[in-house]
């Protein structure tokens, strides 16, 4: 850690780590409803409440993670403090509010209704209100070096888009469809505009700091995904706008270039790798590594390859709305956003601790066993949802007749469920007790050499 202000972004991580593990808790209450035919907590959280406060946790716990690992990053590339730890921190400690009144608020009916912006819309007035004070903190910082590298222009584009696109969503509209056009600007162009350039930028540092990699290398990849944000995600929209009664041709734009945009972190990490082996580089912090490869492939195959599979249009047409879509979103946010932001804080967490070397057992069985359990949780929703097409929309039974013959899939899900949740909490008892340990003898003489 060079810079004390860098310090702040523990605060955020701490924040992450706790909502993330809450957040699978209620993910497996989520998942409980499919399985059992009892519900003893119907009356308290039925199931359109405890998937959106699962829903919302996600959002929230993957914001407070982007907002440390921003408040990590900017100093070091710009070489200089943060313009005001005070704001930092003020942003966090309303966010915190924000995020405990929406949960609170979802429990006892308090609710906007749109799914995933379920949040009322005094809560979305402050939600702008923090956003406001973490651009122009991160935006007067960058403005006191002369230092603007491509990884800090690329990361505030980002940064300024995701705000702009909230606005969006704040807005009550008496025309549904005109509400679901401007709601697709938040759902599909944060996740496949605004948080992909985050992305990009957060994943050149890592693997710029971690490698030593050459700047004009990584840098190339990112100017390339801002490109293709800019016509492939506005784009890949398309494949939304269809199911609000747009041309038929949407859906081939949207599943055609959709498909394009984690292309470039994909291919930084494969040329970072071979850079790695090629100069023979020494990694002591493998695990980060590990997270940023797993990030990267899982990434371009569950938001890549397996959204385009169920975009396309001779797809989509059956596989829309359906458990198929629930496999897509847990494969490709998972691998995107995810493990992207375990790789940052683990790149992070050991230099905030004044940490140099650390054990990777618990960090490497936690990689592990979340990626092997979502894995397996991505099949049963899939499985599930080819049972339900098949039964529901080619032959035609009723929807709680289908739920019969996916509870098997679904039983799959809920068991995955539970080892993804001990992932989870390998990764919280990590970030909570790692320590240093002594370089081996052998790490010794190769320092020494």
């Amino acid at each position: 850690m060079q810079y004390e202000s860098q310090r702040i972004a523990y605060k955020y991580f701490v924040i992450s780590a706790l909502l993330f593990g809450l957040q699978v808790i209620f993910g497996l209450i989520t998942g409980a409803k499919y399985v059992w035919d009892f519900d003893p907590l119907i009356n308290i959280l039925p199931f359109n409440t405890s998937r959106a406060i699962h829903l919302n946790l996600l959002i929230v716990w993957l914001l407070f993670g982007f907002m440390g690992e921003t408040y990590y990053l900017v100093p070091e590339e710009a070489e200089t403090e943060i313009y005001s730890a005070k704001l930092a921190n003020l942003q966090l400690y309303l966010l915190a509010v924000i995020g405990i009144a929406a949960i609170t608020g979802y429990v006892f009916g308090w609710s906007w209704g749109m799914p995933f912006l379920e949040q009322p819309t005094v809560l979305k007035i402050g939600i702008v209100i923090v956003a406001l004070i973490f651009l122009f903190n991160i935006f007067m910082t960058m403005m006191k070096t002369r230092k603007w590298t491509g990884i800090l222009i690329v990361l505030l584009a980002g940064l300024v888009l995701l705000a702009l696109l909230f606005l969006s969503g704040i807005f009550f509209m008496k025309n549904l469809t005109t509400q679901y056009y401007y709601w697709f600007w938040v759902i599909h162009l944060w996740t496949e505009g605004a948080w992909e350039l985050i992305a990009g930028a957060i994943m050149a540092f890592v693997l710029l700091k971690l490698t030593g990699v050459d700047r004009e290398l990584v840098e190339k990849w990112l100017y390339i995904e801002v490109g293709l944000v800019l016509f492939t995600g506005i784009a890949g929209t398309g494949h939304h706008y269809y199911w609000i009664g747009t041309p038929k041709y949407w859906l081939w734009v949207g599943a055609a270039f959709g498909a394009l945009e984690p292309l470039p972190i994909f291919l930084m990490v494969i040329d970072t790798l071979r850079h790695v082996r090629e100069r023979k580089v020494e990694i002591e912090n493998k695990i980060v590594l590990y997270w940023a490869v797993g990030s990267a492939v899982l990434h371009f195959f569950g938001a890549g390859v397996w959204g385009f599979a169920h975009n396309l249009p001779q797809v989509n047409r059956w596989t829309h709305g359906t458990q198929v879509t629930a496999s897509h979103g847990h494969f490709a946010f998972f691998g995107a956003y995810v493990m992207l932001n375990l790789t940052m804080i683990y790149f992070a967490l050991p230099k905030l601790k004044g940490i140099r070397l650390f054990k990777h057992g618990l960090s490497l069985m936690a990689l592990r066993t979340m990626t092997f359990s979502m894995l397996m949780m991505v099949l049963a929703f899939a499985i599930a949802g080819i049972v339900q097409i098949y039964l529901q929309r080619v032959l035609g039974m009723d929807y709680l007749t289908t739920q019969r013959f996916m509870k098997p899939w679904f039983t799959v899900l809920w068991i995955s469920g539970w080892g993804f949740a001990l992932g989870v909490l390998m990764y919280i008892i990590d970030f909570f007790t790692l320590k240093q340990v002594e370089p081996s003898p052998v790490h010794r003489r190769s320092q020494n050499e």
